[in-house]
């Protein structure tokens, strides 16, 4: 059988969905926001379309791209073969370029691109999720069907945070109405209870057919993908649902970045996420973390490079985090170089990179409301 992947490209959009995650993002954008400890949300769907040779993959962004392009590097952890190509399109790149709202305008700047492109087909996605996805087997049933589209969904209650969006939000979900696997209505942020088929805002395409729909979209004004040329295209197009049975952690709020990365400690959901195939990451060069002889560790998952003193539990610890002798953190995720220092009380608390706890110092949240400690701050 010919590999349908390497007929492809993949486009991804860092940055949808940045405003659900607002103390996440001042100085970054939803892809490059660090996730179970080593890893950044990026990773986990650029790893997929690596694992599926998809060797050509752009990541179209519009703001607060620095930590992204300082993780990305050039792109030969995701490329194990070396003939893969990472390529960051920043806003401007081209003279058609803008700063995009959606999906329509996000890739009408990178039309010049795709139509230089010789691949006859593109699969594009978000990356606030963290999934090990198959892309090999999503194309092989799109080209198998004949459809127009195929769109990934999961079977799942509408997410809290997705279903208490207000009214006037510019950060739409979609669900589908299959018959059969054909998608015969999209839904634009349902309220409906119960199961539901949720897009994952996956999805394949010819290439060419998705030139012309951007393209048509565009000069009608057009800013969403699916709401705007899928849902009122129903009748014209053959759109055929894909469902997603496996491990998927959805990130809209921080209350569910604080739970997924939770979920992660137990050894079934981090089987689930990293066993089907390999992720990669721009990991840090450091010495493996060391644990002193005052430590208590129970139920952690560390990077590298952390040096451990005191008393930590059911914790999420990335690369270069300091805990100090007597010092006592529980249900915490601590970014890169966070220092707690001796005698500290951490519960319950989100601390983003290179922040400081002094010593003697308490922090308590809950599990529905963690206290969040932006960047760089000393506390």
């Amino acid at each position: 059988m010919l590999n349908s992947c390497a007929d492809a490209i993949g486009i991804l959009l860092p940055n949808s969905y940045d405003s659900m995650v607002p103390e996440l993002v001042r100085e970054r954008l939803m892809g490059a926001i660090p996730f179970a400890g080593s890893y950044r949300l990026v990773d986990f769907i650029l790893s997929s379309m690596v694992n599926g040779d998809i060797e050509n993959v752009s990541l179209v962004v519009k703001e607060n791209y620095h930590s992204l392009m300082t993780h990305l590097g050039n792109g030969r952890e995701w490329s194990p073969s070396g003939t893969g190509n990472i390529n960051l399109i920043p806003p401007f790149a081209n003279k058609d370029s803008i700063v995009y709202t959606g999906r329509v305008e996000a890739i009408y700047g990178i039309i010049p691109y795709l139509k230089d492109r010789r691949e006859k087909y593109i699969v594009m996605s978000d990356v606030n999720l963290a999934v090990n996805f198959d892309f090999r087997d999503l194309l092989d049933k799109h080209i198998a069907s004949g459809a127009d589209v195929t769109a990934v969904y999961t079977q799942e209650a509408i997410p809290r945070d997705l279903a208490e969006l207000p009214a006037d939000t510019k950060n739409l979900y979609y669900t589908l109405d299959i018959k059969g696997n054909r998608v015969t209505k999209i839904n634009v942020n349902s309220k409906k209870r119960g199961i539901q088929n949720l897009a994952m805002n996956i999805y394949a395409v010819d290439r060419e057919r998705l030139i012309q729909q951007i393209s048509e979209a565009h000069l009608q004004g057009s800013i969403y993908y699916e709401r705007d040329i899928l849902a009122k295209q129903m009748d014209e197009l053959d759109v055929r649902g894909y469902c997603f049975e496996g491990y998927v952690a959805r990130i809209g709020s921080l209350r569910s970045y604080f739970e997924e990365n939770m979920k992660l400690l137990e050894a079934e959901n981090e089987d689930a996420l990293f066993g089907p195939n390999p992720v990669y990451t721009n990991s840090c060069d450091e010495d493996p973390t060391r644990y002193l002889s005052g430590a208590s560790v129970k139920n952690v998952m560390a990077a590298d490079g952390c040096r451990i003193d005191g008393e930590v539990e059911n914790c999420i610890l990335s690369c270069g985090v300091q805990i100090g002798k007597g010092a006592r953190v529980k249900n915490c995720i601590l970014m890169n170089d966070v220092v707690v220092e001796d005698g500290a009380v951490l519960e319950y608390v989100i601390a983003d990179k290179k922040v400081i706890i002094h010593a003697g110092k308490e922090l308590k949240g809950t599990d529905t409301f963690p206290v969040y400690v932006e960047k760089g701050r000393s506390v």
